[in-house]
């Protein structure tokens, strides 16, 4: 039996790359609304980070979100994930 192919995606701040699972996404829609994607199935523009908070205080001091989705991340979104990671330890 063929072992199943793990779809890889790179974080943001640290550039490894880690399978899809492992990673937050964020994702910006049609209508330039930016929302953290637990579910990974939401449409728009990805960018994605680990759950590591060096990776979140990395991306959020450098703007790097703000790079890869093209706009301003608002600082809704970097509650959120700051939440995410607070829950996750």
């Amino acid at each position: 039996m063929r072992k199943k192919k793990v779809p890889l995606r790179k974080c943001v701040a640290c550039n490894e790359n880690k399978p899809k699972k492992e990673l937050i996404r964020i994702v910006k829609n049609k209508e330039g609304l930016v929302d953290v994607d637990l579910t990974g199935k939401m449409n728009g523009r990805g960018a994605y980070i680990c759950y590591n908070i060096d990776c979140f205080n990395e991306a959020q001091k450098s703007k790097k979100l703000d790079r890869a989705l093209a706009i301003q991340v608002p600082a809704e979104v970097y509650d959120k994930l700051m939440g995410i990671l607070d829950a996750d330890e």
